[in-house]
């Protein structure tokens, strides 16, 4: 088993490094899969060995013990010759299409990836809808007075027409005249930095002068040198289209003269690291199109024969959804439309392509440029990155993905690294969101108090294409969203809609099992439940169910367990079986009390279960609180903690949980107070807190509480001691919430030293 586990560290990181470069070449592609079958088997192997170890060592009596034993004993007996049937296909794959190959099938790529840059460059302007104000504000700064060299960046997602509004300035002839010398220049992912900077001469000087002068043979420092000499002393514009990364500009930077001529950089990206390389004056991000103008663009392209461009009435519905598919992407409406100008102007035509359109994206040539243009982003992510990105493809068309579940949801599956130093994998997953959107795979929707993103989303295209890739990869699939099937390989499953109609779950590699498909009945889900096995993550939030399903506590796996929003009452004993769970999502159920079986669940990070009896909070019971019993001592895992009944024994255990982060407790009685405020300060980690007395005349006395030097967000729900606010709160804090606390003074000079508060 060791050796095996090793084998799968070793697949998965091949398959990483090679699988973003898989395109354009159909074998490479084709052995790439099995690889990755190969690792899948691996994977199941090592998981339902731990299932069956985990079943053996069942202590809730002999007898169970005893069946569980004959009960698997074929099972064990299959797994030394599974184990010997995937070490010979591992011989027999082990990387046998060198890298080289792989390269060379990138490359044929790079043609395409010209010409969709080419096409944008030379579009007419009188072909541009949109962005209006974007053109005047990069027309005015390349006109202003300014001597020093200025650099300026367009930023935004693939095929929003960063390359197009730049063309069109940069063709402007007035724009052209107040510059000596200008030039144009693709980067592109593959961009060799000698060939580039050639490339800058030769649009410098003319080809016959390069030539002679040893362009050709010059090394990359010789080339630099070359360039910032002939530039030293000229005012000059040079737009570099499609950079990916900052490194290119390290060695551009020396050869682009800063000479106090007035000189203009352009640079066109998808990632705001790179656009950062531009003062934040100088930084234009382009949106997708109002609706208005994503119209007049369509009908410009798909009835350009017709007169002033008009939509046939008959079609009329039919191109309105097609663009409203398109959200405003150019790319997409533009490519979309000139396809569409060739198809008869018949209804079920048009209806058919709409219906089609996730296939076509798959399989039409001629909406290449649309997956080829998005997949350079997808392609562009580095391993820790794909998988959480592709995981983002399974929520619905349009669904606002939350910040705090998309994080658990990664390190359920195992996607975030462990870093270290105090940095927590919940910090390392906000980490990967910011990345994802500074790349512009994902939009800020909504941001909290702080300013902090509280919910993403996903362009419904990009969803598309990588909904394809994850299908194909069987990384995972969302029924409902134009599935009718679920394939035996599928890791990952969300339902989507028409759960209904899943009568089977033939998947025995399932991992992840999420059901956003409310209307089911609760008789569905306990049937289709029975035939999990090795699942790592289950979500049934907002099911229709009354009771655990019985398969749930035999699922020694779990990492991920959320019943938020049922009417779940009790949690049997049998969770502590559940070893491995590091989530249990109980928020918004009929729970009362947990069982003190719970406490055995010493990888628990987060448990939350509460209940709001009245969200507008008019009183003090407006939340309900769960009983806790057992030894909490043991949960030293634990990060959140929401919303437990306090106790004396309580209160003082709770010093044991050092790393807790978020801590919620009700019905604390002022004779509790010295415990608790002991317990917190051994919580040096805490950053929110929210304290509610046992009733509203019970007073809290704040005064002995130290400071708590992390906190952000504290809530106290209960009388102060003489209705004054006391001087224990850090400058960290940034929201601070008082109910039913009896003020007697004015606390403004309590709080004034709080510079970050935001929300009080």
């Amino acid at each position: 088993m060791k050796q095996i586990q090793g084998e799968l560290s070793i697949l998965q990181a091949f398959i990483s490094q090679v699988s973003a470069h898989k395109d354009g070449d159909k074998a490479f592609d084709a052995w790439l899969d099995q690889v990755r079958d190969v690792s899948y088997e691996v994977e199941d192997i090592i998981d339902e060995y731990a299932y069956l170890s985990a079943q053996a060592m069942d202590t809730s009596s002999f007898f169970k013990r005893k069946f569980h034993q004959i009960k698997n004993f074929t099972s064990w007996q299959k797994l030394p010759i599974q184990i010997s049937q995937v070490e010979a296909r591992i011989q027999r794959n082990r990387y046998g299409i060198s890298v080289v190959e792989e390269d060379k099938g990138s490359k044929l790529q790079q043609p395409n990836q010209l010409r969709m840059s080419d096409s944008a460059y030379l579009t007419d302007n009188s072909e541009i809808v949109g962005n209006v104000d974007e053109i005047a504000i990069l027309t005015q700064w390349l006109l202003e007075e300014k001597q020093e060299r200025t650099i300026i960046a367009i930023l935004g997602m693939g095929g929003l027409g960063k390359t197009t509004v730049t063309s069109s300035v940069y063709k402007n002839q007035k724009i052209r005249r107040t510059f000596d010398w200008y030039a144009w220049v693709t980067l592109s992912q593959t961009y060799q930095a000698e060939e580039l900077l050639r490339e800058i001469i030769n649009q410098l000087i003319d080809q016959r002068t390069s030539m002679t002068s040893g362009v050709v043979t010059m090394s990359r420092v010789r080339l630099v040198e070359a360039i910032q000499s002939y530039l030293q002393d000229k005012k000059y514009m040079i737009v570099l289209d499609d950079v990916w990364d900052k490194d290119a500009w390290l060695f551009l930077n020396y050869a682009f003269a800063r000479n106090n001529c007035g000189s203009k950089v352009l640079i066109t990206t998808r990632r705001k690291d790179v656009s950062s390389l531009a003062a934040d004056s100088y930084v234009i991000e382009l949106r997708t199109l109002r609706y208005a103008e994503a119209w007049e663009l369509f009908c410009k392209k798909a009835f350009r024969l017709s007169t002033n461009n008009v939509c046939p009435e008959n079609l009329t519905p039919w191109a309105k959804k097609i663009v409203a598919r398109c959200q405003g992407l150019p790319l997409a409406i533009v490519t979309i439309g000139s396809i569409l100008s060739y198809r008869e102007l018949e209804e079920h035509a048009w209806k058919f392509f709409y219906n089609q359109l996730s296939w076509q994206l798959a399989n039409n040539p001629e909406l290449n440029w649309i997956s080829n243009v998005l997949n350079l982003s997808l392609n562009d992510l580095p391993s820790y990155l794909r998988s959480c990105f592709l995981y983002c493809s399974l929520y619905p068309e349009d669904y606002k993905i939350k910040r705090k579940l998309i994080s658990k949801l990664w390190i359920a599956e195992g996607f975030v690294e462990e870093r270290g130093d105090g940095t927590t994998m919940e910090e390392v997953a906000e980490y990967y969101l910011r990345e994802l959107t500074q790349r512009s795979l994902l939009q800020v929707t909504e941001r909290n108090e702080c300013g902090r993103p509280r919910t993403f989303l996903m362009h419904d295209l990009v969803r598309d294409v990588t909904s394809i890739i994850a299908k194909r990869e069987k990384f995972g699939i969302g029924y409902g969203d134009g599935t009718t099937h679920v394939a035996h390989e599928a890791r990952r499953l969300s339902i989507q809609r028409g759960a209904k109609s899943l009568h089977s779950l033939a998947s025995t590699r399932l991992r992840s099992f999420i059901l956003f498909d409310a209307g089911v009945p609760s008789s569905w889900i306990y049937d289709i439940s029975s035939r999990f096995r090795l699942l790592r993550l289950l979500c049934l939030r907002f099911a229709d169910i009354e009771e655990v399903p019985g398969v749930v506590t035999e699922l020694y796996n779990l990492r991920y367990l959320d019943f938020s929003h049922t009417k779940l009452k009790k949690i049997p004993a049998s969770f502590r079986k559940l070893v491995n769970l590091q989530v249990l999502d109980l928020s918004f159920s009929s729970v009362e009390e947990l069982p003190v079986e719970i406490t055995m669940l010493t990888n628990l990070r987060h448990l939350y279960v509460f209940t709001v009896h009245d969200l507008q909070e008019r009183s003090l019971n407006c939340f309900s609180a769960t009983k806790l019993p057992g030894n909490i001592c043991y949960l030293k895992s634990l990060q959140a903690l929401y919303t437990i009944s306090a106790n004396k024994k309580l209160v003082s255990q709770l010093g044991n949980l050092t790393l807790m982060r978020s801590l919620a407790i009700m019905e604390v009685h002022q004779s509790y107070t010295a415990e608790l405020w002991n317990s917190l300060t051994e919580m040096p980690n805490l950053r929110r807190l929210f304290i509610s007395a046992c009733d509203a005349n019970e007073i809290l006395d704040l005064n002995t509480l130290k400071p708590l030097p992390n906190l952000t967000f504290f809530w106290l729900a209960g009388k102060l001691e003489g209705g004054v606010l006391p001087l224990i709160f850090s400058e960290k804090l940034m929201q601070l919430k008082l109910n039913w606390s009896g003020l007697k003074k004015d606390p403004i000079s309590s709080f004034c030293h709080m510079l970050n508060l935001v929300d009080l």
